[in-house]
């Protein structure tokens, strides 16, 4: 039993080690032979990739696949690239204005990497006829019903963060509306992460773009991190620019122009607000951090970016653990991290919020663990987030033309940078 379980955990760490050199030559963060040989094989598949996204594109162009109405307001909130935009804080500070302004919403998320139902739970439903499984609530705005292992980090993050905000997770995005809006009243839907969900015809679709890494290396899965090509930006109602603590290049502006010629842009960034304790609700500010020699725990899509913070707040970055994005953390590799921190004196282990619900609380790392609380920012467009959510969904009080009912309202934003 010993020798099957440690063939396994050796396969295990093999995969990971794949996955991870994979990860980076779609990064670009390796070189030599055998990171140009996989490349080109992954250039390949790409152009399968490009194939089948303009295939599906054209079957909803040309009304032979049909997306459903389901007569409320539908926001997507979405990438063209797979992670690393900071969607997450974009959709929460979203759903609570709305929630805040008198709608009820409800969020639907795919629920990705979240735990699916067995294979013999759904052989048997097929068998006898059954039908599908109802969507998971993961919260119907007063109670959480479910972890981050079976919701989702996403999912179980937002509900944890927005009371009075329903969270529903299903692959079927219309089905899992359609049940929001049939047992909890919802009058608004925010679409997390569907840019390229096509069946739900949506009124208003609010485009996330990195701005310290805005395409990658300008190729389509699985060679580069495009979901779709980058002209596909003008199915956008806006664009937020997020990350955008420094002015965009021009060679990001050019892009935007070339494509957004008839709208503008929002600058945003997101800004850590103070460090919370990963097992209570004790939170430091910011400063605290100030001098600590820190280990930096994250299991997301770009990891630069947290560090990055880290260091900006006066932190001595002594060990980076990084794992791939929405990892899972094992018993041994957080015996691993302890026995790191123990190795080099850490005073603090820091992670991210997303990392954090994915922490066991009986992990004891052995010194404070604390994850740092990132919220959106507006630089441009409007004095505040709120502001912007006022004017993209209650243009009336705003003396704009109540168009999204049709899917076409096209709100002028300002250009310039502001200091708030």
């Amino acid at each position: 039993m010993n020798g099957a379980s440690s063939i396994s955990s050796r396969l295990s760490a093999k995969v990971n080690e794949f996955a991870s050199f994979t990860v980076d030559v779609i990064y670009e963060r390796r070189t030599g032979r055998a990171a140009k040989v996989w490349g080109t094989c992954l250039f390949l598949l790409s152009l399968l990739f490009r194939g089948i996204t303009l295939l599906r594109r054209k079957l909803y162009h040309y009304r032979i696949l049909r997306a459903q109405h389901l007569g409320c307001l539908v926001v997507v909130v979405g990438n063209l690239t797979v992670g690393g935009t900071g969607k997450t804080p974009v959709v929460e500070k979203l759903a609570r204005t709305l929630h805040a302004k008198g709608r009820k919403v409800a969020i639907l998320s795919r629920g990705y990497k979240s735990k699916k139902e067995p294979l013999i739970k759904k052989w048997i439903r097929l068998l006898t006829h059954q039908p599908p499984a109802p969507p998971r609530v993961v919260s119907d705005g007063e109670t959480i019903y479910f972890d981050s292992e079976v919701a989702g980090d996403e999912p179980y993050m937002l509900a944890r963060n927005l009371p009075g905000v329903v969270v529903v997770t299903d692959k079927d995005r219309v089905k899992a509306g359609q049940y929001a809006i049939r047992n909890y009243g919802v009058d608004t839907l925010i679409l997390d992460d569907g840019f390229q969900y096509f069946q739900l015809n949506d009124h208003l679709q609010l485009l996330l773009v990195d701005k310290t890494n805005p395409f990658g290396n300008g190729n389509l899965l699985p060679r580069g991190i495009l979901r779709e090509p980058i002209n596909q930006m003008r199915r956008a109602s806006y664009v937020f620019l997020t990350k955008s603590e420094e002015p965009p290049s021009q060679e990001l502006i050019a892009t935007l122009k070339k494509h957004r010629s008839e709208s503008e842009w929002i600058e945003c960034s997101h800004r850590p607000q103070y460090l919370q304790s990963v097992f209570s609700d004790e939170k430091l500010p910011l400063d605290w951090l100030k001098g600590k020699k820190v280990g930096g725990l994250s299991g997301i899509a770009m990891p630069e970016s947290f560090e990055v913070f880290l260091k900006e707040l006066g932190a001595e970055l002594i060990v980076p653990f990084r794992f791939l994005d929405h990892h899972r953390f094992t018993a041994r590799e957080l015996k691993e991290v302890k026995a790191s921190i123990e190795e080099n004196g850490l005073d603090v282990l820091v992670t991210t919020e997303k990392d954090a619900v994915r922490i066991k609380p009986d992990f004891d790392p052995g010194l404070p663990f604390y994850f740092l609380r990132v919220e959106i920012k507006l630089l441009s467009g409007a004095d505040s987030f709120e502001e912007a959510v006022k004017r993209i969904c209650f243009p009336r009080q705003h003396g704009d033309v109540d168009r999204w009912e049709s899917g076409l309202t096209q709100i002028p934003f300002p250009q310039e940078r502001q200091d708030n």
